[in-house]
């Protein structure tokens, strides 16, 4: 996107640290940042342009001055990812600053996400890409983009590319509040294998490496993994994982083809009742319903390429999934159902496939560089059965809804970047999505056929920079669409009731006023103002089968994200996120979106390359949520830290210890307001708190080697 940069005469001027270098020349950044930056890989400079600035960008990011669109859009590199501990493999999401990220109901389960006054239950307005392939899954047995990342092998993550707002013409469904690309390794520097030990019987062993062939280069990798938590009833959880990559060329042409397989099962350890815990019935880590379950399975293969000359770009991927999930889960106990209980199975097996080309001029327009790309992206998922049961101990009692649902869509792009003079750049583009659905239901009244269009527009101005610093004017429109079922639903599932179908996809406008710097040595500073509307918080309800009734909403808000190097050896990161969000139509149930993030810290510090030393800090926060739409009830705030400490016995050997929730607080990681039953309990219930109680704290050992 910005390659028009390259043939911008400026002085050189460097920041350079052991680990990090700040470019302030935009055409040799450009140059150099461009074939990573913010996930625009497609878009990097010619190859003459490239080769005339001979300077390499290190460190943990690449947002500097010069490589984005908007003050919230950067990149996270390996070696931060590789420098700090995780719990779980979807906490990579929170590289993204002001992304949270949670579990309500076992670790092989989709997590729970937080980002910019949403709620993102398990993936809803947020998009996440491996490799160029959607992890997000529409028209789910559970929840509507539910994004599982389980399958991923952190080690082999080369890069995270986030960008924040519906501001980008080549982001469609699911990325009104952002969108992040997790891009693997084409080929490892060493080879290295790793053994884990930790409480609760955590175990992992991995193996990862790299060999020439055939002119062009293999990886692999396997993970095993076992953990049973800190539960009363352990979680036993346990997965598989095999990775195999095959890649050839070089940065201006190159190709890949990606085999993946997973597989989990485990115990759940859902969300608990308040009111058993203060009574000192029920163990904060304790469960209701044991035989909740789930288990789950991921294959993949895809593939990409890319051609670039001086004159244009051409990239292509393509790919096909096939996924299956059972989750057994109860929720509200004996609400519903007294005799029997309320626990219900979801499952659903998926086959999808799909692909993105897109076409890439660089050229002059009045003695100004303008680039001009064009791009094309399908999806087919075809998903069968796809279906709610009520059950007792796992056993069916009888059917909520089965379907099959035929999913597609089709979306067309361009974008077109011009260079106006030294100071000014526009980013212009325009998309255009088409979806089909088709619904067999098991209730001939939900069976049918839909159909649903949306353009959106997207407008980004980026003005200096002046002294290292450059000011950025984004707005766009996006959309997420809603459940299949949904859009040809006319009986309630579970009560039989007429109900209208919904809005197959709806939309989303946004808009932000950025800054950002690098007039501190070290220092790299975001600062965001953003709002976002979206014209129905309605989502299709997979644990009772049928919609959610909402309204439309309005959020804003303000982030500040600062990376500091203090050292050579020594990084700071604090980013700090403040949002409103409300409903924009009145209803005397109130205005309060419940679940709706306010404020959001994280604080970090990462010790490299000291001595043999090495280590992290992490400190995350989250304020308290409205738990209902008059703001009654509210969750409380949690703050957990992480800690590392890393110690390299010799040039092949090292070792770490991790410690979660280090200071053992004893806070939620999710918390809902609803109404449930105990035995003993009157028939309608009783409302309460729901939570998830985070993980005490736990140490993990790694010995790893290098080879």
């Amino acid at each position: 996107m910005l390659s028009f940069l390259t043939q911008r005469p400026r002085r050189l001027q460097t920041v350079r640290h052991a680990r990090f270098t700040t470019l302030t020349n935009l055409s040799a950044l450009a140059a150099l940042a461009l074939p990573c930056a913010a996930a625009r890989a497609d878009e990097a400079p010619p190859p003459a342009a490239a080769a005339a600035a001979a300077v390499e960008v290190l460190g943990h990011y690449d947002n500097s001055v010069g490589t984005s669109g908007a003050a919230s859009q950067g990149m996270v590199t390996a070696a931060l990812i590789a420098n700090r501990p995780a719990l779980r493999p979807g906490e990579l999401l929170e590289f993204v600053p002001g992304v949270i990220v949670t579990q309500h109901s076992g670790d092989g389960k989709a997590n729970q996400y937080f980002l910019r006054g949403f709620n993102l239950d398990h993936g809803t307005d947020f998009a996440t890409f491996v490799d160029g392939m959607p992890v997000n899954m529409r028209s789910h047995a559970h929840g509507q983009g539910y994004t599982d990342l389980n399958f991923v092998i952190p080690e082999l993550v080369d890069r995270i590319n986030y960008k924040k707002g519906p501001y980008y013409a080549d982001e469609g469904d699911f990325a009104s509040a952002g969108a992040a690309h997790m891009g693997l390794f084409n080929k490892l520097k060493q080879s290295m294998a790793s053994l884990t030990v930790g409480q609760n019987q955590y175990q992992r062993a991995m193996l990862a490496g790299s060999t020439a062939l055939a002119d062009g280069n293999l990886l692999y990798s396997t993970e095993y993994a076992h953990n049973n938590g800190p539960w009363q009833l352990p979680e036993a959880f346990h997965k598989n994982i095999g990775v195999l990559r095959y890649s050839r060329g070089g940065s201006d042409n190159n190709f890949n083809l990606t085999a993946m397989a997973y597989k989990g099962a485990w115990h759940s350890s859902n969300q608990i009742p308040r009111r058993a815990v203060a009574a000192g019935t029920l163990d904060p880590y304790g469960v209701i319903d044991s035989s909740d379950d789930g288990d789950t399975s991921r294959y993949s293969l895809s593939f990409g390429m890319k051609r670039r000359s001086a004159e244009q770009l051409f990239s292509a991927n393509a790919y096909l999934v096939q996924s299956s999930l059972t989750l057994y889960n109860n929720f509200t106990y004996f609400l519903d159902d007294p005799e029997h209980g309320d626990q219900f199975r979801q499952t659903e097996k998926r086959r999808m496939a799909g692909g993105e080309v897109a076409q890439t001029w660089f050229g002059k327009l009045g003695g100004r560089d303008v680039n001009t790309k064009l791009g094309l992206q399908g999806r087919y998922d075809h998903i069968a059965p796809l279906a709610l049961y009520a059950t007792e101990r796992q056993q069916t009692l009888r059917t909520i809804g089965e379907s099959t649902v035929k999913q597609g869509s089709l979306g067309a792009y361009v974008e077109n970047t011009v260079q106006w003079n030294d100071w000014l750049r526009s980013v212009a583009g325009l998309r255009y999505d088409r979806y089909r659905f088709d619904v067999r239901s098991n209730l001939a009244e939900n069976s049918g056929k839909a159909g649903a269009g949306i353009t959106s527009p997207k407008l980004s101005l980026v003005l200096g920079p002046w002294r290292q610093t450059e000011f950025f004017l984004n707005y766009g429109q996006g959309f997420h669409s809603n459940d299949a079922r949904g859009t040809t639903v006319h009986l309630t599932p579970r009560e039989l009731e007429p109900t209208e179908p919904v809005t197959p996809l709806v939309k989303t406008r946004g808009a932000e006023l950025g800054m950002r710097s690098e007039i501190v040595p070290g220092l790299q500073t975001s600062l965001a103002l953003w709002r976002l509307r979206s014209a129905s918080e309605l989502v299709f309800s997979g644990d009772a089968g049928d919609t959610s009734a909402s309204r439309a909403s309005h959020r804003s808000g303000i982030e500040l994200n600062n990376h500091y190097i203090a050292r050579p050896w020594l990084l700071f990161d604090l980013d700090l996120a403040y949002s409103r969000s409300h409903y924009s139509e009145d209803d005397p149930a109130g205005k309060h979106i419940p679940g709706a993030v306010g404020k959001v810290a994280s604080f970090g510090a990462t010790i490299t390359d000291l001595g043999p030393w090495s280590g992290a800090f992490q400190l995350r926060y989250f304020g308290p949520r409205p738990l209902v739409e008059d703001n009654s009830r509210r969750s409380a705030s949690t703050a957990i830290a992480y800690a590392r400490l890393g110690y390299r016995i010799d040039q092949r050997w090292q070792l770490s210890l991790d410690a979660f929730n280090l200071f053992d607080r004893k806070a939620s990681d999710v918390d809902y307001y609803y109404a449930s039953r105990l035995p003993g309990e009157s028939a309608e219930g009783v409302d309460d708190i729901h939570y998830h109680p985070v993980e005490s704290r736990s140490l993990r050992l790694t010995l790893r080697a290098s080879f």
